[in-house]
């Protein structure tokens, strides 16, 4: 069973009741020193002591012991490496021991860091352009906010998870009968119909809800698994309102393209656990050492669908391989990122041209298997392979997305696609998060200079790159 720990949230606590250390442990029933090792994070709380904190202090057991600890400290380690910090960068155990004294302070760094990343961001598009354009760009992005929401909850979300579980109750449906089953569910239960439509008929457009005529129309361009998974998504849609404003009121986003973003996210999460049931998925997961052709196969997905799922296997006790998912465009652009891991790779990588996952677009449907390590030595197994998107056009056959799924080194064993390898002489690639806050000085493919890189420029020679001089 995995640790918790719950030092800061135990200390705030106390605070806010104007405690002593030895008050909560007469009202617990624990020692003085059992509660001090408790908010320093030297010991982690047992199920008792959690039960008998919700007892006294009617606070909900599951929402102090969230573990935002490891996803605190990878955006930490991420800021840090900024060239803002280069003269005053604390060492991990430092890092480790503001998270614990003094977690406002860190959660405060970090919001101030982010700004002054957008206002930088920002500023700098606005220099490349005109007015109206400059201005539009100066909003918040609602990717932003709705991917920090999913970090938040570690890509797991239990509320949604327990419906999916219901969404069959009482029906038995046949694997090769779900796209049928949920047509006649959809006309059953909320009065709306299912049509195919010819391309041309939606031009641009794969799937279109006439709330007018209570219809849903279906592009002829889905194939079989991704018309099967856009029906599930509107039964969350059409079904599941309370729930998903339930969420959406618990994220803290009020913008409303912010909102309409999160809630087409939870429909896609809610369709892909009743298309993949979280304990049919996990077992079959372990079973294959993780082969996700093979599970998407048996699930009846696509092989980018059965990725987004595996990266959401963090229920407490039944947990798979923490793995951070990307999508990436053949112009090198993140087009998506899921994360239930603390690695910065995955909340502000890959645009690393080292990173394989540029070259799975020369191999298309191979999988591309590579071990990395990041400029602090943290080292990750990463396999990506291409996926196709629907075509309407002849001039749209090629396109191709990349998707890299990733995991710590000491998940390996878990991996079947990491069987060839030998982990005692696999050959590792330096990568970074990107070129201008990337510490590797001599990189043949550096694509701009770093600001974190100070040498003056030699004019008598010339290096790799023109920024290797």
């Amino acid at each position: 069973m995995q640790k918790t720990f719950i030092g800061p949230h135990l200390r705030r606590l106390r605070s806010e009741r104007n405690e002593t250390q030895g008050a909560m442990a007469k009202a617990l029933g624990i020692s003085p020193s059992y509660v001090n090792l408790l908010e320093n994070n030297e010991r982690s709380v047992s199920v008792q002591v959690l039960l008998r904190v919700f007892e006294v202090y009617g606070v909900d057991w599951r929402d102090i012991a969230e573990d935002d600890g490891a996803s605190q400290l990878a955006d930490l380690r991420a800021a840090m490496q900024d060239p803002l910090f280069a003269e005053i960068r604390p060492d991990l155990p430092q890092m480790r021991a503001a998270l614990v004294h003094a977690p406002g302070v860190v959660k405060s760094l970090l919001a101030l860091h982010r700004a002054y990343q957008g206002a930088t961001d920002q500023l700098l598009a606005v220099g490349e352009s005109d007015t109206v354009t400059g201005a539009a760009r100066l909003s918040a992005s609602p990717e932003t906010a709705v991917h920090d929401f999913f970090r938040r909850n570690r890509n797991h979300f239990r509320e949604l998870e327990d419906a999916a579980s219901q969404f069959w109750a009482g029906d038995r449906v046949e694997p090769d009968e779900v796209y049928v089953a949920l047509k006649r569910r959809l006309r059953d239960r909320v009065g709306v119909t299912v049509r195919l439509a010819h391309v041309e008929d939606l031009p641009g457009t794969l799937r279109q809800y006439d709330e007018a005529r209570n219809e849903i129309l279906l592009s002829e361009a889905l194939d079989h698994t991704n018309r099967t998974f856009q029906l599930v998504h509107m039964s969350a849609l059409l079904e599941s309102r309370g729930l998903l404003d339930h969420l959406i009121a618990k994220s803290g986003i009020s913008d409303p393209r912010g909102t309409a973003r999160l809630k087409v996210e939870l429909a896609n999460y809610f369709a892909a656990a009743v298309l993949m049931p979280y304990d049919a998925y996990l077992a079959e997961a372990q079973a294959t050492k993780y082969d996700l052709d093979h599970i998407a196969t048996r699930f009846g997905v696509s092989y980018e669908q059965a990725c987004h799922r595996a990266t959401t296997l963090q229920r407490e006790g039944a947990q798979g391989v923490p793995f951070f998912f990307l999508r990436i465009d053949k112009g090198g652009n993140v087009t998506k990122r899921f994360n239930a891991t603390g690695f910065h790779l995955a909340e502000y990588g890959g645009a690393c041209p080292r990173l394989e996952v540029h070259v799975s677009f020369r191999m298309p449907g191979r999988i591309v298997p590579q071990f990395v390590e990041m400029p602090d030595r943290s080292q990750f197994f990463v396999f990506s392979r291409t996926v196709d998107r629907p075509s309407w056009a002849r001039h749209a056959t090629d396109n191709r997305l990349a998707v890299a799924m990733g995991c710590a080194i000491e998940h390996v064993p878990a991996i079947g696609y990491a069987e060839a390898f030998s982990m005692s002489g696999a050959p590792v690639t330096p990568i970074g998060i990107n070129c201008r806050i990337c510490p590797r000085a001599n990189c043949d493919q550096r694509a701009q200079h770093a600001a974190i890189l100070t040498r003056p420029v030699d004019e008598h020679r010339r290096g790799a790159t023109r920024y290797d001089v």
